[in-house]
């Protein structure tokens, strides 16, 4: 994908941010141990605060209440927890497109409510987000190359949203994939910004992107 949202798309714009579901409710829900978990939401911390190069594994296992040497009985290291981190945001990501995709019932509904719950997911869940794309150089080779998988799938559901649109006459563009491309980037930006502007709650974000997504793909009317 390439940098690589759910909030449904509403009938107006929201000022107020709607209740979400926590980070660990949201992305780490069933990983266990406890242990485990609580490590991956300490790095989560630190990374978020300092940045991966400067966190250090002893202050990962300080704020899960463990040492460094019973750290190492979940995590191999650091990279391993990034990794982690890393292949479960993109896995929620594309959870919540497959989860999107399923719910509409025309080839604009689909592609709406897939940037939409996208872009949502970004803006609500904005600090894993900037983790999980801005710190992808910081994997070695093999772990990237993990993650990649899953992003290709990831740009493939939108790409092909924006296909079946074409074929059946809903969506009239020149460029599908220079477009699905630009859908997929200024989704993944959201996490660079949000709060800004007019744009206060992850709904807003998501009303906005939606309109945007049948706008970029000349969506008849």
């Amino acid at each position: 994908m390439t940098r690589a949202g759910g909030v449904p798309a509403g009938s107006g714009t929201s000022r107020a941010a709607p209740a979400v579901a926590s980070l660990e409710e949201a992305i780490f829900p069933h990983l266990r141990p406890a242990a485990a978990r609580r490590l991956l939401l300490s790095a989560h911390q630190v990374f978020a605060r300092k940045g991966y190069p400067a966190a250090t594994t002893r202050e990962i296992a300080a704020g899960a209440g463990m040492s460094p040497a019973a750290m190492y009985i979940h995590y191999r290291s650091k990279q391993d927890l990034l990794f982690h981190l890393s292949l479960l945001g993109h896995e929620a990501c594309e959870e919540v497109l497959r989860t999107a995709r399923a719910a509409g019932s025309s080839s604009g509904e689909r592609l709406s409510g897939m940037i939409a719950a996208f872009a949502g997911w970004h803006a609500t869940h904005h600090t894993t987000a900037r983790i999980v794309h801005h710190e992808l150089t910081s994997l070695t080779r093999d772990n990237f190359d993990a993650v990649a998988v899953i992003r290709r799938r990831i740009d493939g559901l939108i790409a092909d949203a924006v296909r079946a649109g074409i074929v059946d006459g809903s969506f009239r563009l020149a460029d599908p994939d220079g477009t699905a491309l630009a859908m997929t980037s200024m989704c993944v930006d959201v996490a660079r910004w949000f709060p800004a502007g007019t744009l206060h709650s992850p709904a807003d974000v998501s009303v906005l992107y939606a309109d945007l997504a049948l706008r970029l793909v000349g969506a008849a009317s």
